[in-house]
């Protein structure tokens, strides 16, 4: 790991990111957690599901609402196939040169490849693509690299399991997700009301064990209707700092209410 780590930073074009978020660390997302616990059946003994005549997952596209745990799931799907996991950004590709953004892309793909079995994370992929087919050099690059990418996802062998991420699928090309490109396409909404219950209660016991039993997790998921994983994150976040700036020695229901009643 250490070697493959100084490989990518040798490159500068990927990002190798550091996990330490597990499915655990998700609330709600069944069906998303239940197919990734699938794909991880065969990553982990490829050889043995290739002979019995399995094909090698390709990837999957997790679209929907920010905050709701997209890029989560990406961390969280390298440390469930025990595999690092790599993030590809855009920006970085782009060269000032005719045809450098177009090398750099092969590079970074080749790169994975080398490192495989990996994750590559492709993180907001339709602002990555913005622009293709309009006018404008520009645009022609982003166009070519669209083309490029696209081919190695069809024609992929290698153990490269692409997690892509998009906020707004409408601006999506649709040549994209049609099936050969990725195994499966998943839209993430605004938390249920059993899905905030959950993850009240992740980030409450990550942060305050001894105090979970006392907090009234019903009366917080009903104030909070609307609102995504990161916004009820950020809530506990603001509820446990006001309760320890306050010199109290636990945090009550109330702390967590007034930080709801403060957030906009």
């Amino acid at each position: 790991v250490e070697q493959k780590q100084q490989m990518i930073r040798k490159a500068g074009i990927l990002e190798m990111v550091p996990i330490s978020e597990s499915l655990e660390d998700i609330g709600g997302l069944e069906n998303l957690k239940e197919w990734m616990r699938k794909k991880s059946v065969i990553l982990r003994d490829m050889s043995r599901a290739r002979e019995f005549g399995v094909e090698l997952p390709k990837g999957v596209l997790i679209a929907g609402v920010p905050g709701c745990g997209k890029s989560l799931n990406a961390k969280a799907s390298a440390q469930l196939f025990e595999v690092p996991l790599l993030k590809l950004d855009m920006g970085r590709l782009m060269g000032k040169y005719v045809g450098e953004s177009e090398a750099n892309l092969r590079q970074a793909i080749a790169l994975a490849e080398a490192i495989a079995p990996c994750v590559l994370w492709v993180d907001e992929l339709e602002k990555a693509f913005a622009g293709i087919g309009g006018d404008g050099g520009g645009a022609e690059v982003t166009t070519r690299l669209f083309g490029q990418f696209l081919t190695w996802m069809q024609e992929k062998r290698s153990a490269v399991f692409v997690v892509a991420t998009a906020n707004d699928v409408m601006k999506l090309p649709p040549e994209l997700m049609r099936k050969g490109r990725f195994d499966e396409i998943f839209y993430v909404r605004l938390p249920t009301v059993e899905e905030r219950k959950k993850i009240f209660e992740i980030h409450i016991k990550k942060r305050r064990r001894q105090d979970y039993k006392g907090i009234d997790i019903s009366k917080l998921v009903e104030k909070t209707t609307g609102y995504s994983g990161a916004d009820i994150e950020g809530v506990v976040k603001d509820g446990i700092e006001s309760a320890y700036v306050a010199g109290k020695d636990k945090v009550s229901t109330e702390d967590i209410l007034k930080a709801i009643k403060e957030t906009h």
